[in-house]
């Protein structure tokens, strides 16, 4: 069955609040739709949401990409050869990751839907229920510990908790939360490149003194910087995650050779689709590292493949998912992510009709 036209368009989704990390402060959202027609009329849907400041790319970039040099390459191929289309997507242009991702999860959808088969079972099948996590977005510390026992409230077990722009006030923040929400719930920390590697060794050192009780800490350190990562990594007992460290499966290959992270964390937005983000989960799986996936501030159908990707493959063993949570409009009336326990449907494709107005 061949492809007969890819679409894009844009939509802009208000947060419900304003979020806020050491890279960005973010009150909406703009979003790719991208859409894959079959000669039949099956009709796949991908999203791709621009993080300049972590992907470099924009909804301009975005846009142009899909409209000028993937959709071209795609126009009559047919959906039924996915590896070869996921080829001629990653090899049509650099960069570009999240419009790829984008156009990538609209293929895997249709794929899906032509075969009746819902994405997870697709992609391995391991299960259709895992749980996510609920970010506590960087502000003042009063304000967090509130955000954090209203989402202990809402039923939450794990947090991840924004710091990174000051080490003081980052102590402070920990402390507090910790204090507030008691030890039963699992924290999770994101210092989104904030840090220095003896910042970080000092930072992580004295929560374990403190007995915080960490469940990982994640990007302590620039990006591009694989040693100090490793550094890090080697002198404090809590598992360290690589998150902007790993766009591509070669740099999750240089991770795993060095040892210089417990954890990957897998976006799709940054891999540029789902075959990559699978390639990175097998090498991280080979290498004894376990991998979480992510998103960006993004909605509907991007996150939810990344959830089918994560109930299927065998290495991903956790999850933060919780963009969609964010949304004024999350684009469907009948949205998984209600709380913290995400149940997909055993509907084909990734199971939900996303901006069908």
């Amino acid at each position: 069955m061949k492809i007969s036209n890819v679409s894009v368009e844009r939509h802009q989704i208000k947060l419900k609040k304003t979020f806020i990390t050491a890279l960005r402060k973010v009150s909406s959202i703009e979003t790719a739709v991208i859409r894959v027609m079959l000669e039949d009329g099956t009709q796949g849907v991908g999203t791709a949401s621009p993080a300049v400041i972590i992907t470099g790319d924009s909804i301009h970039s975005i846009e142009a990409a899909v409209k000028t040099i993937l959709s071209p390459a795609l126009i009559g191929k047919n959906i039924l050869s996915i590896s070869a289309l996921s080829r001629i997507v990653q090899r049509s242009c650099i960069g570009n990751t999240s419009a790829k991702a984008g156009l990538e999860i609209a293929l895997f959808d249709a794929y899906a839907k032509r075969l009746n088969m819902p994405l997870y079972q697709l992609l391995g099948g391991k299960t259709n229920t895992i749980e996510n996590d609920m970010t506590i977005s960087m502000n003042e510390t009063e304000t967090m510990v509130q955000d954090a026992l209203e989402s202990i409230g809402k039923g939450f077990k794990s947090l991840k908790i924004k710091v990174g722009m000051d080490t003081k006030k980052d102590n402070e923040r920990i402390k507090a939360i910790r204090e507030a929400v008691g030890t039963s719930i699992r924290m999770r920390v994101d210092a989104n490149q904030g840090w220095n590697k003896k910042e970080a060794v000092q930072m992580i050192a004295g929560w374990e003194k403190a007995e915080f009780k960490i469940e990982f800490v994640e990007q302590p350190v620039p990006a591009g910087d694989i040693d100090s990562l490793k550094y890090v990594t080697e002198r404090v007992c809590t598992p360290i995650m690589a998150d902007e460290s790993v766009f591509s499966p070669g740099q999750a290959l240089e991770i795993v050779q060095k040892k210089a992270a417990d954890w990957l964390n897998i976006k799709l937005m940054k891999t540029g689709g789902i075959m990559r983000a699978m390639q990175i989960a097998d090498i991280a799986e080979a290498g004894g590292i376990p991998c979480m996936i992510g998103s960006m501030m993004e909605s509907g159908p991007g996150v939810l493949a990344a959830a089918h990707l994560a109930c299927a493959h065998p290495n991903i063993l956790k999850v933060d998912l919780d963009a969609p949570l964010w949304l004024e409009d999350s684009g469907t009336e009948s949205f998984p992510f209600q709380g913290p326990i995400i149940h997909l449907s055993e509907q084909p494709g990734i199971g939900y009709d996303f901006f069908t107005a």
